[in-house]
């Protein structure tokens, strides 16, 4: 009678315990999914709508506001935690990251001047078959690294983002009322792609060569990219115009201050979600994602679409989420049999400190989703 009693004990803790746990899972993939949504939202506001009659158009000047925002979060982090602030990497090899991810954020910026919301979330998504010729690349890796599965999905995500782009308007507001071309916003979007997976395969080839903390390589990047843009700025002369900007019109520095503060609650959710759920449940989230900031997107801004760019659309998410559903019903590996303890990273800690920012996270394509 007792055993019973201690049993039925049991699982109501087992239970209560996995309720908690998927109420802070749900709470962490809502916190992902609102406050990068509204980091979208404010995004296309400040690039595509005038204020007060005046478009804004320093975007360099948003980068360094973002990575002062990151940097402030990774020192507390740091502190929180404990860790060392001292580098753990030579300096040229943050500075080298932060240039490339300058170059990225800017282009990402700057492509919404000339193409919609839309195709800029698809422009991430389709980052995946870069990041894995980056890795063939930089790594000196056979191609048979990435299995059938891997380029399966990569060819899959080409062929809906191709389609969604030659098959219906592209071109942002902004553009329309301009030129009407968006060429130069696609090969801005190339520019992203092509700096983003750099950044993305040398970040993972600095985590498995240091012993740093993710908050120490996060705050490193950042900091070098603060540098970076701030520098751009002095030397392009459009320091003193973007300051004067945010005093002539107080609306826009409210919507700087509350972009950048969305991006550092993204993070948070982020790497909460990754280090206490995996990057499975992660990867489902950030897909859910950007459905619903494309959907957001098209419903607020008014951007038209076609039939044949809505199963564009289907192709890609399908072959994401897809790639998610795999991963979930892949047998788990057996490791009882090891008794060493792993020193290498794992797949998670490998993705955090491969993206000091959230709006770069993507598709990494070496058997991870993170879209």
């Amino acid at each position: 009678m007792a055993g019973n009693e201690a049993e039925v004990g049991d699982n109501a803790t087992q239970s209560k315990q996995a309720m908690n746990s998927a109420i802070m899972c749900a709470i962490y993939g809502l916190g992902i999914i609102g406050s990068l949504g509204v980091y979208g939202v404010i995004q296309e506001r400040i690039m595509t709508i005038p204020y007060d009659g005046v478009q804004f158009k320093t975007s360099v000047f948003m980068v360094l506001c973002n990575r002062l925002w990151a940097m402030a979060y990774a020192c507390l982090m740091v502190k929180i935690q404990g860790e060392s602030f001292k580098n753990v990497a030579p300096l040229w090899k943050y500075l080298a990251i932060s240039f490339s991810n300058v170059a990225a954020t800017f282009c990402q910026y700057e492509a919404l001047k000339w193409v919609s919301f839309p195709v800029q979330m698809l422009g991430k998504s389709f980052k995946m078959m870069p990041v894995m010729i980056w890795g063939i690349i930089l790594a000196r890796c056979d191609y048979r690294k990435y299995g059938a599965k891997d380029w399966a999905i990569a060819a899959g995500v080409t062929f809906g983002v191709t389609e969604f782009l030659l098959t219906g308007d592209i071109s942002s507001k902004k553009n329309k009322a301009e030129t009407g071309t968006s060429g130069y916003g696609l090969l801005l979007l190339a520019g992203f792609l092509g700096c983003d997976g750099f950044t993305s395969t040398f970040q993972e080839q600095l985590f498995h060569t240091t012993k740093g903390s993710k908050y120490n390589q996060m705050l490193y990047v950042n900091l070098g990219s603060a540098v970076v843009s701030f520098a751009t700025l002095i030397f392009s002369g459009a320091a003193i115009g973007a300051v004067q900007f945010c005093f002539d019109h107080p609306q826009f520095f409210v919507h700087a201050m509350c972009l950048s503060a969305a991006a550092v609650v993204g993070q948070y959710c982020i790497y909460s979600q990754v280090k206490e759920f995996g990057a499975l449940v992660f990867a489902m989230t950030m897909n859910l994602r950007q459905v619903i900031s494309i959907l957001v997107s098209y419903y607020m801004y008014g951007h038209s679409i076609t039939i044949l760019q809505v199963f564009g659309l289907i192709s890609v998410f399908g072959a994401l989420f897809g790639k998610s559903i795999m991963a979930f019903f892949k047998p788990k590996e057996d490791k009882s049999h090891k008794s060493v303890p792993r020193e290498d990273p794992t797949e998670e800690e490998v993705e955090l400190k491969m993206h000091p920012d959230p709006q770069t996270i993507g598709n990494t394509g070496d058997g991870k989703e993170i879209a």
